[in-house]
């Protein structure tokens, strides 16, 4: 095999104020990984996130102790064995597949173990996917004054806080009667909340809720009905936790920066649905290089929510392409 070379660096790109309820943010560090090999050149990035108890610089650090490995052609298989789950091998994994692809001149889904995963009995390129379009927290007013204006997209994701969700919502569905909503606490309720807000949301048409409680606290769970489906997000990073997880929820959001690449994120899916899960694909703050692997899991998503580039100033070359919530296949350009 030729030798590879490695290049780690760290970026920071700018986007439009968003919140959730452990806090705002306008700009996002990403460490991205490129891999060349016979003049060609595998790219993934992945987002650290401090609530995942991560940084740019441990991700670094991660990605800089397995050189000599990387370089002398460590495989996919391998590196799950070396570097746990999380942003660094995220970077590291899509790299590697995007390598692949270019190396052996196809699209990444025309790869034997994506083909076999998405399950088509013959080859046919991805479909288009319909991503949610979300709406940071903020006062009834002004998350009302959002929805009008996105009361044309099919499906709205709502971030929520704890005290007060009720009356956001009622405000989105005010200005938007006809859209799709589903919720996201991020942590942020109590039983308490749960219980005084389900039976609303029920009447508001909500359709799923994403990790109401804690997720060292999400026993609770069991305790309590269930009229909308819940999802699990915090609390379900890769298939170690499915388990866990049967009883609690009834969906799993996949995220590769949680599962630590597209490799266990596929392993993850397939888990998943077999456990009579129903999968929801999701991102961190990103740019189209880091949504485009995600792409491949949507194909079987229930729930696609893979909307940061909306949110940026400026993207990369051969960006993701949008049509309002349509999202298409990326091009070879960007990834894969």
């Amino acid at each position: 095999m030729s030798s590879r070379k490695l290049t780690v660096k760290t970026e920071n790109w700018s986007e439009e104020p968003f919140a959730i309820s452990r806090g705002s943010d306008d700009n996002f560090d990403v460490v991205v990984v490129e891999l060349e090999q016979n003049s060609c050149r595998g790219c993934g990035e992945a987002t650290p996130t401090e609530h995942n108890q991560e940084s740019v610089s441990q991700s670094e650090m991660l990605i800089e102790n397995i050189r000599s490995q990387l370089e002398d052609g460590l495989s996919r298989t391998e590196l799950q064995q070396i570097i746990p789950k999380g942003a660094a091998r995220n970077a590291v994994d899509c790299a590697l597949w995007d390598l692949e692809a270019k190396l052996t001149g196809k699209r990444v889904w025309e790869l034997p173990e994506i083909f076999l995963h998405l399950g088509k009995g013959t080859f046919s390129e991805p479909e288009n996917v319909t991503t949610v379009y979300s709406l940071g927290v903020d006062t009834p007013e002004k998350m009302g004054d959002l929805a009008q204006k996105n009361a044309q997209r099919p499906i709205l994701k709502i971030k929520l806080s704890g005290e007060g969700d009720l009356e956001r919502l009622q405000a989105i569905r005010k200005y938007a009667p006809e859209t799709r909503l589903v919720v996201d606490a991020n942590e942020a309720w109590t039983p308490e909340h749960f219980n005084r807000y389900v039976p609303e949301l029920m009447q508001l048409g909500v359709e799923m809720i994403e990790q109401p409680f804690p997720a060292d606290y999400d026993s609770v769970l069991k305790t309590l009905d269930h009229p909308i489906p819940i999802c699990a997000d915090e609390s379900c990073h890769d298939t170690a936790d499915l388990d866990r997880l049967v009883g609690l929820y009834e969906f799993v959001n996949i995220k590769l920066d949680k599962t630590g690449g597209l490799t266990e994120a596929l392993r993850l899916q397939d888990a998943a649905e077999s456990k009579g899960f129903r999968t929801m694909v999701g991102c961190m703050s990103a740019t189209s290089l880091g949504i485009a692997p995600a792409f491949i899991i949507a194909q079987r998503a229930k729930i696609v929510d893979l909307d940061a580039p909306l949110y940026l100033y400026e993207d990369r070359p051969f960006p993701m392409k949008y049509d309002g919530s349509i999202v298409q296949p990326p091009s070879p350009e960007l990834w894969g």
